[in-house]
């Protein structure tokens, strides 16, 4: 027992050592402070704790020496006076405890994501977040993130509740606020000058650097997409007022029955039908399909892509319009066709707002996209019995490949490539597992549009058929250290924009317009776009309108005369 004593002595002290700066630090903070420091003190741990994307990439960038050295300290003296100016808007003693918190709670989800996947928070990317819904957010967590976020958020979130702001009269907190945002503003402008020499060509050359700084690019795109929302929301300009059903529709003994599949996140170049070097297409391979091997999407992700597909505008113009505009969709309901949405994903991005819509259902927490077909029958039975018998288009909208939970993509009989990634933290995954979950996605999607291409042949002798196969954008798997999608488009890697598009026309529907599929094959390896897809079928579904343009009608050249 004495022999514990020496020991027992050095612990104690430490111990209440450990005890006594706890408790200064517990008073110093436990001290009245005004808002002001408060908010200066904030604005410096955001840039110490947050901010790690931006120095990395800076320092990357800016190689090594006095250059990196200047660049580094311009920028971090020009985001500093940013962020205080910004937090000085907030410099009030009352109620700013939670937005101070949430600010930081922000920082810590951005800076993860940031750093676990290379993305960047432009107002894409926002768009991604608020329509991403529970299922997406499961596939997200981790207990890096829960990690990561606490390192940022837990510090200061105590901080936060400890410390308390002094009062002072409202008049007097409005001039020193004018100040400290003045103040920050100066500075923030004098550092962004005097580096302007290094910090112009760095950020002329790295766009996407100025979506790294950390919460600013969060708040700033979340606030720049809320504003372009508002102002696009007058009326609804409408397209489909003189869309009518053409020739073909007259005298024929089968209406059509046409099956579009809205595809996710799946890259051209991981499709075997297009020479990817591994079979990820064994059942599609057999089924006469016809594959376009180069096409590029209309954006990066699944909110700008899929608004963008359906749209007469194409993209140049539907990226500079004012107001919504009717899609594929209006016009075919409008001509009399019955149209129905069936999703297996997190909405239609508003592109099935004017039709019918269902979404699929199982006993998993998430469905496979099999899923979709189950039930079709009956689904379309439920149409309008008028408009059925003049033709039917259905939307199969699929979950595909959407990451980071690529396994999850997959069941057992389409799990080819293996060992798979599991972790939805990629860069803890080696690269061959990461693309063994997902082309074992692809070969799932390759089974689903087999099936789907099984069922409609099921449907031969009511219906002239056809199967269009459009994916909504492509990924990163690591390459360049990036992964996921989302990047804005001008900066975006060819990987994120390299989709898939896949036509199955010999159930009837080709015959019907007089598509001769051998003259389509000739033409797969032209570059197309997604503009393409609105024009090709209204032709196909012989759909008469005038936004329809033959030249972006990539089956039009190949028509049969008269």
């Amino acid at each position: 027992m004495p022999s514990s004593l020496p020991l027992a002595l050095p612990l104690s002290g430490l111990r209440a050592a450990a005890h006594a700066t706890a408790r200064r630090v517990d008073d110093a903070l436990t001290a009245p402070r005004s808002p002001r420091r408060i908010v200066l003190w904030l604005t410096l741990w955001l840039m110490v704790s947050s901010n790690w994307t931006l120095w990395l990439s800076i320092s990357r960038l800016s190689g090594t020496g006095g250059a990196a050295l200047q660049a580094l300290a311009a920028m971090a003296v020009l985001v500093g006076g940013a962020t205080a100016a910004m937090l000085a808007l907030t410099a009030w003693p009352r109620g700013m405890k939670p937005l101070w918190f949430a600010v930081v709670l922000i920082a810590g989800f951005a800076q993860h994501y940031m750093l676990a996947y290379h993305v960047v928070m432009d107002p894409t990317m926002m768009v991604n977040v608020m329509q991403t819904d529970m299922h997406e957010a499961r596939d997200m967590l981790s207990a890096r993130l829960v990690v990561d976020v606490l390192l940022v958020a837990g510090p200061a979130a105590w901080a936060l509740w400890r410390v308390r702001i002094a009062p002072a009269h409202a008049w007097t907190h409005a001039w020193r606020n004018a100040v400290l945002l003045v103040a920050a503003l100066t500075v923030g402008l004098a550092a962004g000058l005097l580096g302007f020499r290094v910090l112009g060509p760095l950020m002329r050359n790295n766009v996407e650097l100025r979506y790294t700084v950390n919460p600013l690019s969060s708040l700033y795109s979340t606030i720049k997409q809320a504003s372009d929302s508002v102002r696009s929301k007058g009326p609804l300009a409408i397209v489909s007022g003189d869309a009518a059903l053409g020739p073909t529709y007259v005298g024929n003994a089968r209406p059509p029955l046409f099956v579009l599949v809205v595809g996710e996140t799946a890259r051209g170049d991981h499709f075997s039908l297009n020479g990817y070097g591994r079979l990820t297409n064994p059942r599609l391979a057999q089924a006469g399909v016809l594959s376009w091997t180069h096409l590029q999407s209309c954006g990066t992700s699944t909110a700008a892509s899929v608004p963008c597909m359906f749209s007469p505008l194409g993209k140049t113009g539907f990226e500079a319009r004012k107001n919504d505009t009717e899609n594929l969709l209006d016009v075919l309901s409008a001509s009399g066709l019955a149209v129905l949405w069936v999703d297996n994903q997190s909405g239609c991005k508003g592109v099935c707002a004017r039709v019918p819509t269902a979404s699929t259902t199982c006993n998993a927490d998430e469905c496979l996209d099999d899923f979709l077909l189950n039930g079709l029958d009956a689904r379309i039975a439920a149409l309008p019995a008028e408009r059925r018998a003049r033709g039917v288009v259905v939307v199969l909208h699929q979950m595909g490949s959407h990451g980071p939970a690529y396994s999850h993509r997959s069941g057992p009989s389409s799990k080819h490539f293996l060992p798979e990634c599991r972790n939805v933290t990629l860069s803890a995954c080696t690269h061959d597992e990461l693309v063994n979950a997902f082309d074992n996605s692809i070969v799932a999607t390759d089974a689903m549009l087999a099936d789907t291409i099984v069922w409609l042949r099921g449907q031969s002798a009511h219906f002239d058929t056809g199967m269009l196969y459009v994916s909504d954008h492509g990924e990163s798997l690591g390459e360049n250290g990036l992964y996921l999608h989302g990047m804005p488009y001008v900066f975006a890697p060819d990987e994120q924009k390299h989709a898939a598009m896949i036509a199955w026309l010999n159930g009837g529907l080709a015959a019907r317009t007089a598509v001769r599929a051998e003259c389509v094959a000739q033409g797969l390896g032209q570059p197309v776009t997604h503009d393409v897809m609105y024009h090709t079928v209204l032709g196909l579904m012989d759909v008469r309108s005038a936004t329809y343009r033959p030249s972006l009608d990539v089956l039009e050249a190949c028509r049969s005369a008269g």
